[in-house]
């Protein structure tokens, strides 16, 4: 019962903005879940479950990098984005950005080695890279988060 309920936080967190432990507890409560607010703390720690700043100047229960290597990659990557991204714009739960020539790609490819949680797919053309977002909130503190990058 406690994998599955761990495996279930993994699912709740990675779908929704989960800003305490409260919000979680009923969260698994609805899935069908029983527990405390004690037992969620537990998994929380168990699982490495550590808040992270959103573009709405709030916080969110996220999966934690698993290693420095992992976090030192998309450190790159960032930087990599950084610096082939030209303009960026959203439009409902889609993300478009605008790259140097031939480099849409590279910019599709540090967002997928990310592994948001909030990001199901990219499409990359030549210049131009298309982010399909879980939702239009999504969409928006993507868009703050990349606006925010480029400065």
């Amino acid at each position: 019962m406690k994998s599955q309920r761990q495996a279930k936080i993994m699912e709740i967190i990675s779908a929704k903005n989960v800003e305490t432990q409260e919000q979680l507890l009923e969260a698994l409560q609805q899935e069908g879940f029983r527990g405390t607010q004690a037992t969620i703390s537990r998994d929380i720690k168990e699982l490495r479950i550590v808040k992270e700043l959103t573009s709405f100047g709030t916080y969110r229960y996220a999966a934690a990098a698993t290693n420095e290597i992992e976090r030192s990659f998309v450190g790159r990557l960032n930087t990599i984005f950084r610096e082939c991204v030209v303009k960026v714009d959203y439009a409902q739960n889609i993300v478009v950005v605008h790259t140097l020539p031939a480099l849409a790609s590279a910019a599709g490819s540090a967002i997928d080695a990310m592994s948001l949680s909030t990001v199901v797919g990219t499409l990359a053309g030549d210049d131009t890279l298309v982010i399909i977002m879980r939702d239009n909130n999504s969409a928006a503190a993507f868009y703050g988060e990349i606006k925010n990058l480029l400065k």
